[in-house]
């Protein structure tokens, strides 16, 4: 190769780099990823597009996963300090519910899908993610074992001020999980409306109280 052609073959290489760069940006496509997402989805029943719409804390962690970078540590602190002061804290003080309508609850996936209607009641779903009896022989594993819950946290009386701190820490991470991992894939069970107070309270009572097969 001649220097004259060498240099024409840099110089076409230098156009081709310099339309990359200005090409279509990060931003760009996920404006169009986007665009397919919310072109997929439709309003159907009680399943609204508003499903599609993203909080500050759903959009920094959709950009860590994609990017593969750590979120900002600030960042993370932000959204769950904020998480932690959006929890509703039971509005007579007690906790704990009743532990069989609390097996139903987690035991249920029901809810919030197009085929459902306002009459229907949303389920905790629990199961999906989390073993929650030792009999079980098909539960999810993305979120760890509740097997023995409050039995491994020392909750032998859930009315004793020793068990005060897990029972709060327990109802403020179903309320709002992301109040203590700011990128949690657990649904905030309370602050998206998806389970009432008194939902929760069941929940709660599965996971905490002492006479719960969770507990044996």
């Amino acid at each position: 190769m001649t220097k004259q052609m060498f240099a024409v073959s840099l110089t076409a290489l230098a156009a081709v780099l310099a339309g990359c760069s200005s090409g279509p940006t990060a931003e760009h496509y996920d404006q169009m990823t986007q665009k397919v997402i919310a072109s997929s989805f439709t309003n159907r029943g009680i399943a609204t597009l508003d499903r599609l719409e993203q909080d500050e804390a759903r959009k920094a962690c959709w950009e860590s996963e994609v990017t593969g970078k750590p979120l900002d540590e600030k960042v993370a602190k932000a959204i769950e300090e904020a998480a932690l002061k959006s929890v509703k804290w039971p509005s007579d003080g007690k906790f704990l519910g009743d532990w069989k309508e609390g097996e139903k609850i987690a035991q249920s996936g029901r809810g919030l899908t197009w085929s459902d209607n306002e009459k229907t009641v949303n389920g905790g779903n629990c199961y999906n993610c989390h073993q929650i009896d030792k009999k079980e022989i098909s539960y999810g594993t993305l979120g760890p074992s509740l097997w023995n819950y409050g039995k491994m946290r020392g909750v032998t009386d859930p009315n004793s001020p020793a068990a005060k701190p897990i029972i709060e820490y327990t109802w403020a991470k179903i309320w709002n999980s992301r109040a203590f991992n700011a990128c949690t894939k657990m649904p905030s069970a309370g602050h998206r409306g998806i389970l009432n107070e008194q939902q929760i309270k069941h929940v709660m009572a599965l996971l905490l109280d002492p006479k719960s097969p969770v507990n044996q």
